[in-house]
């Protein structure tokens, strides 16, 4: 197998065991997050533990995965232009550390109603309401990572396009979905009451990085055309 293809591929296995584990993630917190009921949220809490803890691991390993697949995009596209391949990288470096952090106010819940004696000299009404406050926080900067993996989606589009051994249609479609998918973070800071202005970010997404990793886990990428080869 050439090495364009097996980088390609490596890049669609990435990225598809990161789609799975982010998808796992959110069902597990799903079932347990009740935003607003600070009560029900905390007894899902301790009555799923185990299946919390699952879901936030799933979550750091996500992160590393999304990395590690971006990481193979750049090897992949650097030849096209270097410099953008490296801003695409940075871009979701960047979106990834803000995540990584943003995931201590996630765990902050777990803690709060650990029952540790340090927490003893606050009220269970207390706790309960301080571990809403740490899972709305993280709510929040879960929305601020999306503009850093929004805008990586241009410039890996703008390669994708450029580079002649992968289709032109998923480029246009990624760079697309770079404006949908920050429609998402926009709509929740500046109209919050308007949460059917993100849903467009969705569909688009869904057929942007999904087709873009489908198709490089099962096609690859076609040799580097004689003007990109080193």
């Amino acid at each position: 197998m050439d090495t364009n293809k097996k980088t390609a591929r490596i890049a669609g296995f990435l990225y598809f065991i990161y789609i799975i584990a982010t998808m796992f993630a959110d069902v597990s917190r799903t079932k347990l997050i009740v935003f607003g009921d600070a009560i029900a949220t905390a007894n899902n809490i301790l009555a799923s533990d185990w299946l919390f803890r699952i879901g936030f691991i799933s979550d750091v390993l996500a992160g590393v995965l999304f990395l590690l697949a971006a990481w193979a995009l750049y090897v992949l596209l650097k030849p096209v232009n270097k410099n953008v391949a490296l801003l695409f990288l940075l871009l979701n470096l960047g979106g990834v550390a803000v995540q990584c952090i943003n995931m201590l106010n996630l765990f902050s819940a777990v803690l709060l109603l650990s029952g540790a004696d340090y927490l003893k000299v606050f009220q269970i009404d207390q706790l309960q309401t301080l571990a809403m406050f740490f899972l709305y926080l993280y709510k929040n900067g879960f929305m601020i990572a999306q503009f850093f993996f929004a805008a990586w989606l241009f410039p890996l589009g703008y390669l994708v396009f450029k580079s002649g051994y992968l289709p032109k249609i998923l480029g246009i479609i990624v760079m697309i979905e770079c404006f949908g998918w920050l429609m998402r973070p926009l709509q929740f800071f500046l109209f919050p009451a308007y949460e059917v202005l993100s849903y467009p970010s969705f569909a688009i997404g869904f057929i942007g990085e999904f087709g873009l990793t489908l198709w490089l886990l099962i096609m690859g990428a076609k040799d580097q055309p004689s003007s990109l080869a080193q």
